[in-house]
């Protein structure tokens, strides 16, 4: 499973009357697939992942792998009790999704040889690629890095907790014992305020959150930072992805729904999020509207 460029975290649509809307996640990805992403990762944070039923979850990954019609990979997000986590692998892996993120288990917190179990159990159940996400109350050092990039089928690690002293040791140590092909990606809310400081430690992958709704500055962001275009991305960072996370921090959750927010205002009807996530507020959409004219305005696109 070969993951390059930006990779796309959509949102997860709901109709009026309760479930997934399919037909509109569906455009959802067919549009972000036009602006080249590397991979589509369904049903993950910014997809509301824990607010997804099991049945919802399938619907999800099914429509993805369809829309996207083996263009880039697939991955489906997975996780929580160790029940609903090996249900979801064993139906994204019967969907046709290339790959897993692990998202961590929720409350209870066990030792490092019980996460090790854990993640074997899901990988197992799914035989499928897995890619792990360290946030919350996964807290890798990079000896248990280390052991789990070590069980067959984990391939990759997602950092969610941005300390990049611990990340810069992982990667070293996982580049040393396990070798150079294992995956590793900038996965904090808005990634590319950050990515600059992850490709210095060997991280040159990152989600992106933006390109739910601003593919265009997105997929302008990533090139201009691959392809040595360091004024264009050092503008788009000090004047639309630094006041983005700005407005972000404001309120709890908003990471989630500020982005889906944004789908709207470009015209996509996603629905709203889910509870306990809130919608966000009058002035703070007033905001979000106007960064993103401001950000496509300096990519060249039309708001």
């Amino acid at each position: 499973m070969q993951l390059s460029g930006v990779l796309f975290f959509p949102v997860t649509p709901f109709a009026l009357e309760g479930g997934v809307h399919a037909d509109v996640l569906a455009e959802h990805i067919r549009t972000g697939l036009t602006h080249g992403p590397g991979g589509v990762f369904v049903a993950c944070g910014t997809g509301e992942f824990p607010s997804l039923s099991i049945a919802e979850h399938e619907v999800a990954v099914r429509t993805a792998v369809e829309a996207t019609g083996g263009a880039v990979p697939v991955i489906a997000g997975a996780g929580g009790p160790l029940g609903a986590a090996l249900e979801q692998a064993r139906q994204a892996a019967a969907a046709g999704a290339d790959g897993l993120l692990l998202m961590p288990p929720y409350l209870a917190q066990g030792p490092a040889e019980g996460l090790r179990s854990y993640v074997t159990a899901v990988a197992e159940a799914a035989g499928l690629p897995v890619i792990l996400y360290q946030r919350g109350g996964v807290v890798l050092d990079p000896a248990s890095a280390v052991a789990l990039a070590r069980i067959p089928g984990v391939t990759g690690l997602k950092d969610g907790n941005g300390d990049i002293d611990r990340m810069a040791r992982i990667v070293l140590a996982i580049r040393r014992e396990i070798g150079p092909d294992f995956t590793f990606f900038n996965g904090l809310p808005t990634a590319e305020l950050t990515q600059p400081a992850y490709r210095a430690i060997g991280v040159g992958l990152y989600s992106s959150a933006a390109f739910c709704f601003v593919p265009e500055v997105a997929a302008a962001f990533c090139e201009a930072l691959d392809g040595g275009g360091s004024a264009l991305a050092e503008r788009l960072i000090t004047d639309f992805y630094a006041p983005l996370v700005e407005l972000r921090s404001k309120v709890p959750g908003y990471a989630v729904s500020l982005v889906k927010a944004a789908v709207r205002l470009r015209g996509l009807d996603t629905g709203p999020v889910r509870a306990p996530l809130v919608e966000p507020a009058p002035e703070h959409l007033a905001e979000l509207e106007r960064l993103t004219k401001a950000g496509l305005a300096m990519v060249g696109a039309a708001p």
